[in-house]
């Protein structure tokens, strides 16, 4: 069986061959953040289904195509849909794309997903800056990893979230008049949501928001040493805070609703951000 480190210059060597790119930044599209593609110039665009090694999206609200763009002065390496734990892969399976980025050159990984508000001030349609997390996957992506190939197999997270690109992101969002906040994402398997006891036990923690995702693509950007932003949308309240069943259709419709000024948020920030 080929290694994780030849499967993914296979699959950066087929990315290459269709004409030379190096991304600057890997950006990540969640829910509620496709809208970036219409701020971008697009250079080359490819079905999932047709690189090799890479998996296949199956949630609704993300795309399943990767997109070569570029921004201002910036080379972005898109990825319009992510994969979950949820949908059957490994975890190493769902970051897999992310060490194509690296070896194609990313020095930076901007990370973007729908989340649950954990805290009874968040509402719909806000905005949050990750500045930490908790890891409650049951799982890690560099489980069984002992090459060295990609880093360490040891990854300090200590400084996991870009400091200085969570300012450039707050400052942004206020000019833009959004309402946003900073704080400590957690991520579950799922695919069910949380129950009312879970979410006060997140609180507890000192979680504030939760979600599905993300955490994997931090460890190992972190372990690439990539710089990182991580940004949520909180399209609904967490369990036993909203006095309605949730579903995966609210999640759906706050992030369309909000994908135009996101879009403009992000596209903002990605402009500004020194790699």
């Amino acid at each position: 069986m080929a290694s994780l480190k030849s499967q993914a210059q296979a699959t950066a060597d087929f990315i290459q061959a269709q004409g030379s790119f190096a991304p600057d930044l890997v950006v990540v599209l969640g829910s509620g953040w496709g809208g970036l593609v219409e701020c971008v110039t697009i250079e080359r665009m490819f079905p999932y289904r047709s690189i090799p090694h890479f998996p296949q999206a199956t949630v609704p609200g993300h795309g399943n195509q990767l997109i070569l763009a570029k921004h201002e002065n910036k080379s972005l390496m898109i990825l319009s849909g992510r994969f979950h734990f949820y949908e059957g892969y490994s975890l190493a399976e769902t970051i897999f794309p992310l060490r194509v980025a690296h070896l194609l050159g990313a020095k930076g990984l901007i990370t973007t997903n729908a989340a649950g508000g954990v805290q009874t001030h968040f509402r719909p349609g806000d905005l949050m800056i990750i500045t930490d997390h908790l890891n409650l996957l049951v799982d890690n992506p560099l489980r069984g990893m002992s090459g060295g190939e990609f880093g360490s197999r040891f990854v300090d997270l200590v400084r996991a979230y870009d400091g200085q690109w969570q300012d450039l992101a707050q400052v942004t969002a206020q000019a833009l008049g959004l309402t946003c906040h900073r704080g400590v994402y957690a991520a579950l398997p799922g695919p069910n949501y949380e129950t009312p006891a879970e979410i006060r036990m997140l609180r507890g923690l000192g979680a504030d928001a939760v979600g599905m995702s993300t955490v994997p693509e931090v460890i190992v950007a972190r372990q690439m040493g990539m710089r990182v932003l991580a940004l949520s949308c909180i399209t609904n309240l967490g369990a036993g805070i909203a006095n309605h069943p949730l579903n995966h259709e609210e999640v759906l419709t706050v992030g369309q609703t909000m994908q135009q000024s996101f879009s403009l948020f992000l596209g903002t920030v990605l402009a500004k951000m020194a790699t």
